[in-house]
């Protein structure tokens, strides 16, 4: 089982907090709100982002990449490479 699916309901969850922060964010932008405001609001939407990310990759290395290098690549690559892609990706 997934550690994403054993960890569902706490990652939709945030999902749906994220979902109603950025929609804050459209009515803070179509209300003409003042700059620091949307700003602040920008802000909480890639913080919340960045938590559920964090929570999954931390999941995911835990789960997935810490006994994988001994496991004889049977998880598409070496743990290290594949946390390297992870990084590389969320930086683009």
């Amino acid at each position: 089982m997934s550690h994403t699916v054993r960890e569902k309901q706490k990652l939709l969850n945030r999902v749906r907090r994220i979902k109603g922060q950025v929609e804050a964010l459209e009515r803070a932008l179509d209300g003409e709100h003042d700059c620091m405001e949307i700003l602040q609001q920008i802000t909480s939407c890639r913080g919340a982002m960045n938590g559920l990310l964090a929570v999954v990759l931390e999941d995911h290395i835990q789960t997935h990449l810490v006994d994988a290098d001994s496991d004889d690549g049977h998880h598409g690559g070496s743990a290290k490479a594949q946390l390297i892609d992870v990084v590389h990706s969320y930086f683009k």
